[in-house]
């Protein structure tokens, strides 16, 4: 943000306000000067005789003011302290000149701490955790207004961090709730003899733990990403071969599903054109959750797009830049806005399979990684996830 020359700046304002204040100070002193000097001149002038004051006015008129027969009448004539009239108009002037002062310094300082303390009102009531509360800007402009709204968006930002944070929550009893709710009922059952403890069953326990490992997983995922202390081994890796690689291990599955894969990447003579720093097993761990998502979401497409290639807008630097294309139904409109949040689902619809974190862990990885990571429209009607990473 640039500094310029100009009036909505605090020190620019500042510097007019104090250099107004001066100049008027100096002007009421000089004011009061010249008044008081020229009451007592006339004081002066009207006890001289009517002849000294005649031979006093001819020597004004010709600008002999300073002359000696003017300083003769002066001294002649002048009773009392000759500073008197300076002493005075000083005390006089300073009298008027210190109100003046004190009420522009604490209007000033009214202005300034206006907004400041509707800041400080505002920290109070969200230290109470009441989040609704926003700093008024009042007159302010400038600095003063631009801290106002930084430190609004601040407590926006709390406020949904917040609500995201009580949100998980919930989500997470719920998530664990349901196979723990089914892992107590039926090992009652068990033990009452009402199930018996044969192949069949302790495979669907299994299966309700092994539910439960992975959401833990994926918890533990999400919360290493946000306090920045997610084990990564970053090293320069080919992306073309790792999603060839991933691809190839998950073709059975896409094709159990009835998926056609559209594979596009970069051909084997461009030889580190799609090379990237990042961590391969946690490269693998996004492909895997964003083809394990369309397969779950989107196999009425019947169509998986998988391209890899090397893109720069506008004389940006140039980004490898993978995007993952399903034909299905696309992102419910409920989801359009936050596609990435924990847990996010359709209103009203239950959760069938799945988490519900793996585009959540999709992001954190991603963006933990250096990249980026989107959602979108694809050309065919479903949904594309756009990942962006600096070249290695």
């Amino acid at each position: 943000m640039a500094l310029g020359l100009s009036f909505n700046r605090i020190w620019v304002r500042f510097g007019l306000w104090i250099t107004a204040t001066v100049l008027s100070t100096i002007a009421l002193l000089a004011i009061g000067v010249l008044v008081f000097s020229e009451i007592q001149y006339r004081d002066f002038y009207s006890s001289l005789p009517p002849a000294v004051q005649v031979e006093l006015d001819q020597l004004n008129a010709q600008s002999l003011e300073d002359s000696p027969r003017a300083m003769e009448i002066y001294g002649q004539y002048w009773t009392g302290d000759l500073l008197f009239g300076e002493k005075w108009s000083l005390v006089i002037g300073l009298l008027i000149c210190l109100p003046f002062g004190l009420a522009v310094g604490f209007w000033v300082s009214r202005l300034v701490t206006r907004p400041l303390a509707s800041m400080v009102e505002v920290a109070k009531r969200v230290e109470q955790g009441d989040f609704s509360a926003r700093a008024l800007p009042g007159k302010a402009h400038g600095e003063l207004a631009e801290m106002v709204e930084a430190f609004n968006r601040m407590i926006d930002a709390l406020e949904t961090l917040e609500a995201e944070r009580r949100a998980t929550a919930a989500s997470i009893s719920h998530e664990l709730r349901t196979p723990l709710t089914v892992l107590q009922a039926r090992l009652h059952a068990i033990c009452d003899g009402v199930i018996a403890a044969d192949e069949g069953e302790l495979h669907a326990l299994l299966s309700q733990v092994e539910h439960l490992g992975r959401l833990v997983g994926d918890l533990h995922t999400l919360s290493m990403a946000d306090a920045g202390q997610l084990s990564l081994q970053r090293q320069r890796l080919d992306l073309a071969a790792l999603v060839a690689d991933m691809l190839d291990q998950l073709h059975p599955q896409l094709q159990q599903h009835g998926m056609q894969l559209d594979l596009a990447l970069p051909a084997p003579t461009d030889e580190g054109l799609t090379d990237i720093r990042a961590d391969a097993d946690r490269m693998r761990q996004i492909v895997s959750n964003l083809v394990s998502n369309a397969m779950r979401h989107a196999a009425s497409g019947q169509w998986l797009g998988v391209h890899l290639t090397v893109e720069s807008h506008a004389g940006d630097r140039p980004m490898v830049t993978l995007r993952i294309s399903d034909a299905g139904p696309g992102l419910p409109s409920e989801l359009r806005a936050h596609p990435f949040q924990r847990f996010a689902q359709v209103p009203g619809k239950r959760r069938r399979e799945g988490s519900g974190l793996g585009l959540s862990i999709v992001h954190a990885l991603t963006t933990s990684q250096g990249g980026s990571v989107d959602a979108g429209d694809s050309t065919r009607g479903g949904t594309c996830f756009t990942l962006r990473f600096p070249p290695a």
